[in-house]
């Protein structure tokens, strides 16, 4: 991770008023939301901003802990008022077992191991997918009570992204993991290694047993157009 990604910057702007956080990785991000602020992508940059409509003792508070809970991985330079010595227990957040299956499929030897990992995912009554449309469904519920204009047609928007996009993607991943499941084959570019050298092997210094790795031919290079030719 570059160095210049560990610091942040969190203060009241002298122009606007406004309270921004600049600065940080996506997982400094990920922190800033969780503490209530409000991600704002332009074109060079991503930065942080406090809801509107709060009182400026509530941006103050969202503010410092922001600067707290950041602070335990971060470097953070901040206004007087947000400064704080206070460090907030932390806990790993709900996506983190989502992201360990990505780690478990990156590790898997066996289609049966991909598998078991994907059926998390896929699976008809508790799986993730099943739980996230469950969440698109509630939000279209609660955007269908709020009373605006436009409120209607987002709770409509995200039906549809429940019912269309999500279900493409539900679809395609059990098929998957279906064939997976029904394969039984180990991946012939993984396998598990014992570190272990047989005694059958003359190079006692060896570490393990297993085959050199795969030589990567280099690409050949482009033809040469007839027209460039002298």
């Amino acid at each position: 991770m570059p160095l210049a990604d560990r610091f942040l910057d969190i203060r009241r702007d002298p122009h606007s008023g406004e309270v921004l956080a600049r600065g940080g990785d996506s997982e400094a991000h990920g922190v800033l939301q969780r503490a209530g602020f409000i991600a704002v992508v332009r074109v060079h940059e991503t930065y942080h901003r406090a809801p509107t409509g709060l009182a400026d003792r509530d941006e103050d508070r969202l503010a410092t802990d922001a600067v707290a809970r950041l602070r335990a991985g971060y470097y953070v330079d901040c206004d007087e008022d947000f400064d704080t010595d206070s460090r907030p227990a932390s806990y790993l957040p709900l996506g983190s077992p989502v992201a360990h299956l990505a780690e478990r499929i990156r590790e898997a030897t066996t289609t049966d191991e991909a598998a078991e990992a994907l059926t998390e995912l896929t699976a008809a009554h508790d799986g993730i997918l099943a739980a996230l449309e469950e969440v698109l469904t509630a939000t279209a519920d609660f955007h269908d009570g709020l009373g605006q204009a436009a409120d209607p047609h987002i709770a409509r928007r995200l039906r549809y992204l429940a019912d269309e996009h999500l279900r493409i993607i539900r679809t395609d991943l059990a098929d998957t993991r279906n064939t997976f499941a029904d394969r039984h084959a180990p991946h012939p570019g993984r396998s598990t290694c014992s570190a272990e050298v047989p005694a059958t092997e003359r190079e006692r210094s060896a570490v393990c047993a297993c085959p050199p790795p795969p030589r990567t031919l280099p690409a050949p290079p482009p033809p040469v157009a007839a027209g460039l030719r002298r």
